[in-house]
């Protein structure tokens, strides 16, 4: 990365388009970042909850070290945040296994209510901004996203030195 240059898109385009990825990218952050400030929820909070469902949606188990891992925190800085989720009502421990050691964290009834309550305004106005593209569009958007998600998680790696290592 070191002595890497810099090299801008030649094509005025692609300049464009990374600019409206910039915007999008900040406009969704100010959301997140006026959606928790309204419901007393930091934006490490709503990521928290978003790694519990993502993890939740492919049946798979979130304990405190993943949480850690995901959200880049320290352990201390983990349960802090867990901490002000279960005091808010929105995560619970569960021990797990036969010597009940392990901790697994599961959303409350209470996260789900709130988490939509917050995230419906968003949801509306982008499903309706959706319905003037054709599936056919939306799919392409789809493959889009995939693509750039992608691209940035391994400039992240990349930047956090954490390239190859997952």
């Amino acid at each position: 990365m070191a002595g890497e240059e810099f090299k801008r898109p030649d094509n005025p385009d692609l300049q464009a388009l990374v600019r409206l990825l910039q915007d999008f990218t900040l406009e969704a952050n100010r959301y997140v970042d006026a959606a928790g400030g309204r419901n007393d929820m930091h934006r490490t909070d709503l990521n928290a909850l978003a790694v519990i469902i993502k993890y939740a949606a492919n049946c798979e188990v979130v304990t405190p070290g993943v949480l850690r891992k995901e959200l880049n925190l320290s352990s201390p800085a983990t349960t802090a945040l867990i901490d002000r989720l279960d005091r808010s009502g929105h995560v619970v421990r569960e021990r797990m296994g036969t010597d009940r050691r392990q901790v697994q964290l599961r959303m409350t009834p209470k996260a789900h209510q709130d988490g939509s309550a917050m995230f419906m305004p968003l949801a509306r106005h982008m499903g309706a901004a959706m319905t003037g593209f054709s599936p056919a569009e939306l799919e392409i958007a789809a493959r889009f996203m995939e693509a750039m998600t992608a691209a940035t998680v391994a400039a992240g790696q990349e930047a956090s030195g954490t390239a190859g290592n997952s």
